[in-house]
């Protein structure tokens, strides 16, 4: 289909700090592995979905900025900027791989409003009642989330434990802003974070 777009993250590099291979993903972009690496993105009014199935060992991210399709323009809306169309590759690329869907298990982050416009026009708030709307309906279970809020997020995912590290960029003007511009303009990579970096851990569940 000509106006499909599926965009696959391909930034990745060695963090010394964390000690993996990470793949940073950019809005609009997903990944699915299962090697033992991690899987970064920063959010604003993005959301993004982590999904992983424990048994086979696969899990991945994706990273939309708008929530539903459009009915009316099929083909603008296949694209991974809308969450209806992010969500169903992601869970198709995790069927490739082996993932049942009764296995899956989510964790969600993002929503922010982070400047005040943004607020106005309610997309934070949108795609978070989106993301959680659409697992309930697909019955794959939230095991963790954190949405909506003010502030970005800075989010470390490793798809084949399902932890995930999570860091609040609390409200400074200039952060707040180079996010929300950034997302809007889908193009360079977001300033590095302060050194070492308090986050907030989501581990696995216990079974």
């Amino acid at each position: 289909m000509s106006g499909v777009h599926k965009a696959l993250a391909t930034r990745r590099s060695y963090d010394s700090r964390l000690r993996r291979e990470v793949v940073k993903l950019l809005p609009n972009e997903y990944y699915v592995t299962d090697e033992d690496i991690v899987l970064s993105t920063v959010l604003g009014s993005c959301v993004a979905a982590c999904i992983r199935d424990p048994e086979a060992g696969v899990g991945g991210m994706n990273h939309f900025m708008l929530p539903g399709d459009d009915d009316s323009n099929r083909l603008e809306s296949a694209s991974m900027r809308y969450g209806a169309f992010a969500m169903e590759v992601l869970i198709n690329e995790l069927f490739k791989r082996g993932a049942r869907r009764e296995r899956l298990e989510a964790k969600v982050f993002g929503g922010g409003a982070v400047l005040e416009q943004m607020q106005l026009l309610n997309i934070g708030e949108r795609n978070a009642d989106f993301v959680l709307t659409y697992l309930r309906t697909e019955q794959i279970p939230v095991v963790a989330q954190d949405l909506r809020g003010n502030d970005p997020r800075r989010v470390h995912y490793y798809p084949r434990s399902g932890k995930v590290m999570m860091r609040r960029m609390r409200s400074q003007q200039h952060t707040n802003e180079v996010v929300a511009r950034r997302e809007l303009e889908l193009r360079g990579s977001l300033r590095s974070d302060p050194p070492r970096p308090r986050f907030e851990l989501f581990g696995t569940p216990r079974r």
